[in-house]
Formats: structure tokens, C-alpha cells, sequence
């Protein structure tokens, strides 16, 4: 790769550190809550390893050469540099690496999923390796990966048989994406769920699935699905071929994880949490899911808890499949007073989720109302921490029985100094920086309630058995004809819609918000304006606001689509690129990008205020309209089509222009430094502590876990 190519794979110089405020939070705990929130900190933190696994191999390597030299420096990172014969240019470029790299939780953007690179040379790590026997050992094992780029496909993660990085299918280079579909259609027959699996491909030929489980070998009695680990297929493209449950994955740090929550089981605040934990126990000590689904279960009637947390193999997005969840955990403290709009927009959900583009067929029969809760994070791990969350994933516990929607207050309001904001117009940067946090906060709300919380999936729950009137079908309002697909037993959104189903959900839900911020009922509730249509008034600045922070996220977000493989390696950013391109051809210059310069240098986002309800609104009604039938009737030929026409990024104007000069103006993301809990056994009291909001501060926030 040339030096042009490689500079937007480089580290940011420097990262936008910030700090999760959390203590007034946490201070306001009873003894008994501390533990608690301690105990799960503890496990999701027990978990950082596999995260690391499941980005890269050297992720591991390197996150070990990290920490073995913040011991080794005691801190003083200059000392260690003098003793090193590193300059203050390689010292910083080292610790902007690290910082970032534990941020991310491994060297691949946790928002992107491309790989990032330090901003010196590699003679700077490996005299700081020399400082230390134990950083040169993990360095060596890191074998050179650290600054590699002489196969451009593995700086990005995807299918193995694509080129690209993937750590879901280890030790199996000539494993198919046919291969892969395959085996998921024999665990979709069989029921065995995937998010906690990888898939391994032996020489053989025997197909290995790898169950994360403290336990290294099957359950006494039998798995989730039966007590035999072998099955031999006789049919299909695996005809005579095998398939072997094996158990084990991770399980130094399945154990660990185990006894942590069995000690938050201790200190619940009543018996559905400890219920809770204690399924989660089963389902982490002997790789169940069916013991998963069961937390999940109790995690939903778990309602208003003043610590709120959830743990496992969560999101499916960096499985090139879409099926095999990420690890990660938090530990969070209820926000009571911004809690308050949001358990107002529970209350008015059945009111605003009928006025979407669809009819009641395509509706789930009652809204099960859920616990919404707005939280200050005292913990996250995993590869990011999300603005808001909307769980669990399994449709027939969201479908029959409910979800819960989280809003992460100190993760929407940490701020970095000095940021920048390109691509807006100096008329609407005062309004935008006044209102674009709460725009934000409305957005998320919408987003994770109605938007992930709407919706009727058309299923053939069992043979002959159906959701829907099988003898009438729904007639859909795209063709006005009956609906001819949906889904059948065994199958689900994800393994319909398979890797490109992450993108389009938060699409479908990032619609409903820009759909629904629209009713002046919705914004109301958050405390802009009377209820009534008023553009001219400040609820009409958030709704202004919020289409603009929309078309700012669509555009910036070309950052994350990669022009040689022509692939988006962030599900959010395809959605909002999507959006936007539904505001540019919504006509009547309802969007426009405008610019002087042939370079575009002095591009901005020109959205005319007085069209949002008119157009903007019928172009985000008309593409949802379509997301979420499509999605409903399991029409993943129509859906795929439409989605991956709208997020079409090309090579021509997108993908060259606009993009090269989002990435001359791109940010640096956040990267968070969580504090740390400590327990004294002797009292049985919990102590907190919080770190400065630098590179420093980051690294020995990640050094003192390992304590």
C-alpha cells in the first residue's frame, strides 16, 4: 500500500479521551447495590479477553504488551522512554496507540471495523518491548501484526473467503461462506442457538463448533440440544460430512465469569435478579443459551432496579454472518430524574406506534411495555459503548414476552474538548450546538422504544401453526396484493437476512425516530414545546436539529466504507448513509449539498427547515414503509435489493470526492476511561476509583483491572 492509502488507517493524534462521570452516582448507592454493581463490573471485565480473540490474533499479544508496560514504567512513561532511547514524538505515538487500541479493545475499530496503525515506526515499540522481559516477550508473539499492511483485505474485518479478517472461524483458512450458511441451517434445524459459538473447519474436514463454557466437556445432562457431540449430516452441501460440539471455548474466563455472578446472585436486591444471575451462571458454565434465553427472561420482569446490567454473547455485528454474538457486560446506575420522559414515552407508545405506515397486520398484536430506564455507566466492556440499548435479540422472547430499552446518559453527554464540527453551515452551528445533545436524547429514545420495539414478524411458528391469518393474508401496502412470504419454523430476522440484518434494523429504527420526532406529542415529552405544531418554536429547533444531526451522520459516515472492497464496516453508518440519500432525492431541495469549490472543500449540508414536515417526512415514511414490510414478511430477496441500493456508496462521486474530504476533516471518536471498584473483604464495602481523562489515565484505568 502506498503512504496515501495507509494514512486513513492511522491511529487518531490524538484520541478524544473523555471520562464516564460516574461517582455522585455511585456514592449513592446502599453498601449492598456497591457489591453488587462490583460483582458485575468484575464479571463483564472477565470477559475482556475473549473480546480480544474475537477481533484479531494478535489482539491478545498486543493487549498483554500494553499492560506489561505500564508495570514496567510504574507510570513514569518518560523514564521508560529515556531508558528505551525513544523521543517524545514516539513516546506519544505509542501512547495514542494504546489508548486507543484498549478503547476499542482491540487494533480494529469497535466503529468501522477497519484496522488502525501507530504513528511511528516500528523500531519505537520494539526498543519500549526492550525495557521490559515480559513486554518483549508478548511483543514477539504479536509476529509483526501490530504494522502490517501487505494484504489490504485484513484491514478490515469480514469472511475469510473474502480476504479479510475474521477470528469467528479460527485455524480454518479454506472454510466457505457456503460452508458457513451450511452449518447455520443445520443449528437453525436443530435449534442449537449460535451467538456463543465460533465455527472451526479441521483439516479433516469435520466442522467444530466451539461453545463458550467454563465446563470442558458436555453437561451430564446433555446439552441444549441433547446429550450427543457428533452428528454426521446426510444431506446438502455437507452431505457425509460432520458436525462436533465441542466445549471449552474460553473457559479460563467463562470460570471466572461464572463466580463473579454468582457473587452478584449474592447481593441481588430481590429474587427475580438473583433468579437472573444465577441463569446466567448455568448458561455461562455449561454454554446453554436455552439458560441464557431464561435470564433474559427474568432480565425483562427485573423492573426499575437502581443498578441495571445485562452480560453475554450480546450483538451479532462483527460475525461476518451475523449470527455469533460479541462478548460484553456493564454495570450501570439508574438516572431517577432523566428516567422520568422516558417512562412518559412507555406511556405513550401505543398512542404513537400506531401512527407509523402500516397497518395492524403488520403490528405486533398488544405493545408489551417495557422498562426504559436512563443509565449512568459505571462499567462497559465490550469492543464500544453504545448511546442506547434495546434488548434482548431473540424475536419469540420480543415478540410474546418483551424488551427493555436503556439510554446511557453519561455516554450521551461526555464531551471532548475542542471538537470540531464540520460540514455544518455557520448559520445553524449555534443551533445545532445548543440543541443537538437533547435532539440526540429524543433520538435515542425513539429509536431503542419504537423503533426496536415495533413490529410484527409473519411467522409459521411450528408446522401448520401461524401468527397471522394463514387462509387471508395481510395485504400489503407496497403491492396491495396479499403478502406471499414469511417466516418459517426454525428461521429468524437474523438468520433470514444473515450478515446485512444488523445495518438494516438500525435503519428501520433510525426511521421510526426521524418518522416519529415529527408527532410535537413526542417532543413534549422530553420537555420541548406544548404538544402542538410549531416549526418556528424551540421543539421545531430540535426537529430541526435532529434531520440535520441525521444528514451529518449519513455524510460523515463514507469515512466507514472501504472503496476497495466496496463494503460498509459499520452497520450504523450504512443505515444513516441510507437515510441520507432518501433526504437528497426527497425533491423540492428538501436536502442539498452545496459547495463553491471543484475540491468541495467547503462542503456543508443545506436542509430546508420549512420542508420537514412535508417532504422530509413523506421520504422517511416512504423508505420505512418499505424497510419494514419487507422485513415483517421475511422478503429478504426485495428487502436486500432495496436496502443495498440506497446504501450504494460507487467509486464515482461518493465514493471518491465526497468521501476524501470527509476524511480530511474526520474526528477523532471517543475513547472512555471508566473507573475502577474495589471490594474490602474485611467489611464488605466498596471503594471507587476514577482516572484522569488522558492517554495515561486510560492506560492505568486497563493496568489496575489485571491487579
Amino acid at each position: 500500500m502506498n503512504t496515501q492509502e495507509i494514512k486513513q488507517y492511522l491511529a487518531d493524534a490524538p484520541p478524544a479521551v473523555v471520562r464516564l462521570e460516574i461517582e455522585k452516582h455511585f456514592e449513592a448507592l446502599t453498601d449492598k447495590q456497591k457489591r453488587y454493581s462490583h460483582f458485575i463490573s468484575r464479571a463483564s471485565f472477565a470477559g475482556n479477553r475473549i473480546v480480544l480473540r474475537q477481533v484479531s490474533p494478535e489482539s491478545e499479544p498486543i493487549y498483554d504488551f500494553i499492560i506489561a508496560l505500564q508495570k514496567a514504567s510504574g507510570g513514569d512513561w518518560k523514564a521508560l522512554a529515556e531508558k528505551a532511547g525513544v523521543d517524545e514524538a514516539g513516546l506519544t505515538a505509542f501512547l495514542q496507540y494504546a489508548a486507543q487500541f484498549l478503547g476499542n479493545s482491540g487494533n480494529y475499530k469497535s466503529f468501522g471495523d477497519s484496522k488502525f496503525l501507530p504513528r511511528c515506526d516500528e523500531q519505537v515499540f520494539a526498543a519500549l518491548a526492550s525495557t521490559s522481559p515480559d513486554a518483549e516477550k508478548h511483543y514477539k508473539a504479536t509476529a509483526g501484526a501490530i504494522f502490517s499492511t501487505d494484504k489490504p483485505g485484513l484491514l478490515h474485518l469480514g469472511f475469510l473467503d473474502d480476504g479479510h479478517m475474521t477470528t469467528y472461524y479460527p485455524d480454518s483458512p479454506g472454510i466457505t461462506k457456503d460452508e458457513i450458511e451450511a452449518v447455520a441451517k443445520w443449528m437453525q434445524k436443530t435449534g442449537l442457538l449460535p451467538e456463543n459459538t465460533r465455527l472451526r473447519k479441521t483439516e479433516d474436514g469435520v466442522f467444530e463448533l466451539l461453545i463458550a463454557s467454563a465446563k470442558t466437556s458436555i453437561p451430564s445432562e446433555g446439552g441444549d440440544i441433547g446429550k450427543d457431540t457428533e452428528y454426521k449430516i446426510t444431506d446438502g452441501p455437507l452431505d457425509g460430512k460432520t458436525i462436533k460440539l465441542v466445549y471449552g471455548d474460553y473457559a479460563p474466563e467463562m470460570a471466572a465469569i461464572t463466580g463473579y455472578i454468582k457473587k452478584a446472585a449474592e447481593n441481588a436486591e430481590n429474587e427475580t435478579q438473583e433468579k437472573m444471575h444465577l441463569a446466567y451462571a448455568k448458561s455461562f458454565d455449561e454454554g446453554s443459551l436455552l439458560a441464557f434465553k431464561e435470564s433474559q427472561r427474568y432480565w425483562i420482569r427485573d423492573q426499575g432496579p437502581a443498578v441495571e446490567s445485562n452480560i453475554g454473547f450480546i450483538e451479532t455485528y462483527r460475525d461476518p454472518a451475523g449470527v455469533r454474538g460479541e462478548w460484553e457486560g456493564f454495570a450501570a446506575i439508574v438516572n431517577l430524574e432523566r428516567t422520568k420522559a422516558f417512562e412518559e414515552l412507555v406511556r405513550s407508545a401505543p398512542a404513537l406506534i400506531p401512527l407509523l405506515p402500516w397497518t395492524n397486520d403488520f403490528e405486533k398484536d398488544k405493545f408489551l411495555s417495557p422498562d426504559f430506564t436512563s443509565l449512568e455507566v459505571l462499567s462497559f466492556c465490550g469492543s464500544g459503548i453504545p448511546a442506547g440499548i434495546n434488548i434482548p435479540n431473540y424475536d419469540d422472547i420480543r415478540q410474546q414476552e418483551g424488551f427493555k430499552n436503556v439510554s446511557l446518559g453519561n455516554v450521551l453527554s461526555a464531551k471532548a474538548p475542542n471538537e470540531k464540527i464540520p460540514f455544518i453551515a455557520e448559520a445553524d452551528l449555534e443551533l445545532y450546538q445548543k440543541y443537538r445533545d437533547a435532539a440526540f436524547e429524543v433520538q435515542v429514545g425513539l429509536h431503542e422504544l419504537t423503533g426496536h420495539g415495533c413490529g410484527k414478524l409473519l411467522q409459521e411458528t411450528a408446522p401448520g401453526v401461524y401468527n397471522f391469518d394463514h387462509e387471508n393474508p395481510p395485504v400489503s401496502p407496497l403491492s396491495n396484493k396479499p403478502v406471499t412470504t414469511w417466516y418459517k419454523p426454525g428461521q429468524t430476522w437474523g438468520s433470514v437476512f444473515g450478515g446485512l440484518a444488523g445495518a438494516y434494523e438500525e435503519c428501520r429504527a433510525e426511521l421510526v425516530a426521524m418518522y416519529l420526532s415529527c408527532e410535537f406529542s413526542a417532543l413534549k415529552i422530553f420537555g420541548f414545546g406544548d404538544g402542538t405544531t410549531d416549526m418556528d418554536g424551540e421543539a421545531g429547533d430540535i426537529l430541526y436539529a435532529s434531520y440535520l444531526s441525521m444528514a451529518r451522520a449519513g455524510l460523515v459516515s463514507t469515512e466507514f466504507w472501504d472503496p476497495k472492497s466496496q463494503k460498509w464496516g459499520q452497520p450504523h453508518c450504512q443505515a444513516r448513509f441510507a437515510i441520507l440519500k432518501a433526504f437528497l432525492e426527497a425533491g423540492d431541495d428538501f436536502c442539498k449539498l452545496e459547495y463553491k469549490n471543484d475540491d468541495l472543500s467547503d462542503l456543508t449540508i443545506k436542509l430546508d427547515r420549512s420542508k420537514i414536515l412535508t417532504n422530509g417526512r413523506k421520504a422517511v415514511g416512504d423508505m420505512l414503509q418499505k424497510i419494514h414490510i419487507y422485513k415483517s414478511t421475511a422478503d429478504v430477496e426485495a428487502g436486500s435489493k432495496f436496502f443495498s441500493h440506497m446504501s450504494a456508496v460507487g467509486l464515482d462521486y461518493w465514493g471518491t470526492t465526497v468521501r476524501d474530504v470527509v476524511l480530511k476533516n474526520k474526528q477523532p471518536r471517543k475513547v472512555f476511561v471508566q473507573a475502577n471498584t474495589y471490594l474490602d473483604e474485611a467489611t464488605g464495602k466498596v471503594s471507587l476509583k476514577q482516572y484522569e481523562p488522558t492517554v495515561e489515565g486510560v492506560i492505568q484505568s486497563w493496568a489496575d483491572r489485571e491487579v
